[in-house]
């Protein structure tokens, strides 16, 4: 199973034709959003780079996240993803910054579901913060494929969109 082509071939569109460029902030996904970045054509015109952060010492020390929010949260909401949104793009130097934190199995700290936060930054301005949700028998590897294809998904939507302003 693998991100649909036709995805990344838009998004990369989208990002050369904007002139725009874009770094990522990972855990629940482990870099398969950065691997999907670097397949797409032409990737070091627009894509800087990324960092997974598993931990919630890493995600403080690379990131910049603040610890006390992480803590209360296990490292997994809404704020923490736009806080590594922003983050990531102000350290990589992007326009636009994309975050994802969750979890792809189902454990006491996640009250046993799958679901994780993701958000985009944009000029250091959060435009887009959404939770997903899966079915608790998802597989591991499919609930990583699936949130990496939707956020691109959601991604190609916001950069459609602020390009036909």
């Amino acid at each position: 199973m693998e991100i649909e082509r036709n995805l990344l071939y838009e998004v990369a569109n989208l990002l050369k034709n904007s002139k725009e460029t874009v770094s990522v902030a990972e855990s629940v996904t482990s870099g398969y959003l950065q691997y999907s970045f670097s397949q797409m054509a032409d990737a070091s015109k627009y894509y800087h780079g990324g960092i997974t952060a598993y931990t919630l010492e890493k995600k403080v020390k690379f990131l910049n996240i603040n610890s006390e929010e992480a803590e209360k949260c296990d490292c997994v909401s809404d704020k923490i993803a736009e806080e590594m949104a922003r983050n990531i793009a102000k350290s990589f130097e992007t326009d636009w910054g994309i975050a994802v934190t969750g979890y792809s199995t189902p454990v006491e700290e996640s009250d046993f579901k799958i679901y994780a936060y993701f958000s985009f930054s944009h000029k250091d301005e959060i435009v887009f913060t959404k939770k997903l949700e899966l079915h608790p028998r998802t597989n591991q590897q499919n609930a990583q494929i699936y949130y990496c294809e939707f956020i691109l998904g959601c991604f190609k939507t916001k950069l459609s969109e602020l390009q036909s302003e």
